[in-house]
């Protein structure tokens, strides 16, 4: 009998820890969730141009993540499912940030095979719950089976693994967004609060460095810690210690840092072989 009771035992003990233990063996592909949750910080470069040649430039040269802005520029979704398909081997995941919480906007990024949804002008609770569950599969959210390229980019597990590698991230942009950051930061399936640093002064009428501008971010600072999320800013506050998400220039204005270095560094003697910096 006291045998019978010990098998007993160790088989609902088993029982109990296979969901435990199926969450550990999930396959992470999004390699910037992966250094996000080993401690280290992440920096993306922002896409505003539909050319493939420049996005995959950009995704081979060293950053964890690229932004693609869909609320500040023309791109349309076939543009930014072209460009990550050109360079679907990248180290660079492709994280975009949509015009809005709608079902259409953030349901057509991840089926193109986004793994980062930024969440812009997020001033309530409501919004950024549209956003978690239109980004995640039931039973988080209730994201339908479609169509798109997720599979072929991500692998034919992509249904059971797709939640626990797609980050959503909250924009607080405005007073109104700070004002009630904690109900946002308390929303189920949110990652990350991202401190909007111009629109911040922007809807404020507030400047960078001004104690009214810096107790906004301060709170959300805050917020972010007690809710355990990660926050995000531009490249600029990299000597912020609380932030762990960057935002780092535009393409065109990468292409102009590059000229004016070029320019600068002025090479001499043996000129390069056409083609050879491709």
């Amino acid at each position: 009998m006291r045998l019978e009771k010990l098998i007993m035992s160790a088989a609902l003990a088993l029982l109990f820890a296979a969901p435990a233990l199926a969450q550990d063996s999930v396959r992470l592909f999004n390699t910037a969730k992966a250094k996000l949750l080993a401690g280290e910080r992440i920096v993306g470069g922002t896409v505003t141009t539909s050319d493939p040649t420049i996005y995959c430039a950009m995704a081979t040269s060293g950053y964890d993540f690229l932004w693609i802005e869909m609320q500040h520029s023309p791109l349309g979704f076939q543009d930014v499912a072209r460009m990550i398909w050109a360079c679907r081997d990248a180290p660079a995941m492709p994280f975009v940030r949509v015009a809005g919480a709608t079902a259409g906007d953030i349901q057509k990024a991840v089926d193109m095979g986004v793994v980062g949804i930024f969440v812009p002008l997020v001033d309530s609770a409501e919004e950024i719950a549209d956003a978690v569950r239109f980004a995640k599969f039931p039973p988080e959210g209730e994201r339908s089976l479609g169509g798109g390229q997720y599979r072929a980019l991500w692998g034919n597990d992509y249904r059971s693994i797709a939640n626990d590698n797609i980050l959503v991230v909250a924009m607080i942009e405005s007073p109104l967004g700070v004002e009630r950051v904690r109900e946002i930061a308390a929303v189920e399936g949110v990652d990350g609060l991202f401190a909007a640093s111009t629109d911040l002064g922007s809807f404020s009428g507030l400047r960078q460095g001004m104690p009214e501008y810096e107790a906004m971010v301060e709170e959300i600072v805050a917020v972010a810690e007690e809710f355990d999320l990660w926050l995000g800013g531009p490249q600029a506050w990299m000597d912020r210690p609380a932030f762990s998400i960057f935002q780092g220039p535009s393409d065109t204005g990468l292409l102009r840092m590059g000229v004016e270095r070029s320019l600068a560094e002025s090479p001499t003697g043996v000129a390069e072989i056409e083609g050879s910096g491709d």
